[in-house]
């Protein structure tokens, strides 16, 4: 009997603020994979400074997640594939909620392929209740007062709360 490897993935983004939609790729994942690496960007050259510095973001997924016992999260800085054949992995899940996310997602996994033809990219659609959600929208809202409850976790909420007012 031969030991297979465990199969891993990796669920990359900024996360700033993780919020309820990722969680739910997120386990979805877990359940599917041994092992889920959560991947943070620590640089991003595709959006505004993160309002959130990656270790409070990392330490926000950890609480998050810390009843999934296969899912950790990671800082990373280079290639989101060569992330992935760091870490192992032969999958990136990410979540699709809308078609202009698929048309961003269908020019990345085409990149990523080219770069590394070993690491596939699975798609996750968002579920119902978080279709809408997206991290600058929570952003958004806070900043004008909105109810941001049930949209992230409690404790992003009321750090979003914190620094957003102290920011105004």
């Amino acid at each position: 009997m031969t030991d297979t490897p465990p199969s891993i993935a990796i669920c990359p983004g900024s996360y700033d603020p993780i919020t309820n939609g990722h969680l739910d790729v997120i386990a979805r994942a877990a359940h599917i994979f041994d092992e889920v690496v959560v991947a943070v960007v620590n640089v991003s050259v595709r959006k505004n400074p993160p309002l959130f510095g990656i270790e409070e973001r990392l330490a926000f997924i950890a609480e998050a997640t810390a009843g999934m016992g296969n899912v950790r999260a990671e800082p990373f800085d280079v290639l989101v594939v060569d992330f992935a054949r760091r870490c192992g992995a032969k999958a990136i899940v990410k979540g699709l909620r809308a078609i202009s996310d698929f048309e961003y997602e269908f020019e990345m996994n085409q990149l990523n392929r080219i770069q590394a033809p070993d690491v596939d990219t699975l798609y996750v659609m968002a579920s119902p209740q978080y279709s809408f959600l997206s991290s600058s929208g929570v952003k958004e809202l806070a900043t004008f007062g909105g109810t941001i409850d049930g949209l992230v976790p409690p404790r992003v909420a009321t750090r979003l709360t914190e620094e957003l007012t102290r920011r105004s």
